[in-house]
């Protein structure tokens, strides 16, 4: 004789208020995913990134004590952007040959930039380095996908040495602060628009009046410097 499970009100009344916070901050989701899809490129699709990013939401749903937290979004709006990084860095676009092919895609396009005050076409760059087109199209994107990540991996990422290990995070912000305050206050505001108003380059570009390129090579110059003060410059 089967056992017909008995209903709990109590069991249900949590998963419909765990169903309603999820449903309450898919907005939010939803408008997080295109903020980081405008800094990526076209072969990210924005839908990939709000299903993972409702996922994680739904796991932290369940776990969510609102004794402890009173703001939802305030608890999980870091996993959930972590969660959409995740997502990003299990595309495989910073393997070994790629990280190589990136690092010289960046030197010829410093060197254009140095003289034109513009990025070089993926043509121009393919003839320079020799290199396939469709393989420097690759190295590109992979490098705007490295440019989302925080600044420690991005220097990891470039230097092939784990920067955990040759510095502890708060000392590397410190490193971060004072390396920045060689920087004029227009390259400041501009580091400062790119990681912690995480607005993307055609923006910024508005607001300074400056060009994507010119944005782009000062945030290279910072990583760059970075590097170079850790002992990890490699040439």
């Amino acid at each position: 004789m089967s056992i017909k499970r008995q209903h709990n009100p109590y069991a249900s009344s949590i998963k419909k208020e765990q169903d309603e916070l999820v449903i309450q901050y898919l907005p939010a989701v939803r408008a997080m995913a295109y903020r980081l899809r405008e800094r990526l490129p076209s072969s990210i699709d924005v839908d990939d990134l709000i299903s993972i990013g409702t996922e994680e939401m739904i796991k932290l749903s369940r776990r969510y004590d609102k004794l402890q937290n009173d703001s939802f979004w305030g608890y999980g709006k870091k996993r959930v952007y972590g969660s959409m990084l995740d997502y990003l860095r299990s595309l495989d676009v910073m393997s070994r040959a790629n990280r190589r092919l990136v690092k010289l895609v960046n030197k010829e396009i410093d060197k254009y930039l140095a003289i034109y005050e513009e990025e070089p076409s993926d043509e121009y760059i393919s003839e320079i380095t020799g290199e396939d087109i469709l393989k420097i199209r690759e190295a590109r994107d992979g490098a705007k996908i490295i440019s989302v990540m925080p600044i420690n991996e991005q220097i990891t990422i470039y230097s092939g040495e784990n920067t955990t290990e040759l510095v502890e995070k708060d000392e590397l912000l410190e490193v971060v602060k004072d390396i920045l305050l060689s920087f004029k206050e227009r390259e400041q505001m501009i580091i400062q628009l790119y990681y912690f108003e995480e607005l993307n380059l055609k923006e910024i570009s508005e607001i300074l009046s400056i060009s994507e390129s010119r944005i782009s090579q000062i945030h290279k110059k910072l990583l760059d410097k970075i590097r170079n003060q850790l002992g990890n410059s490699d040439g």
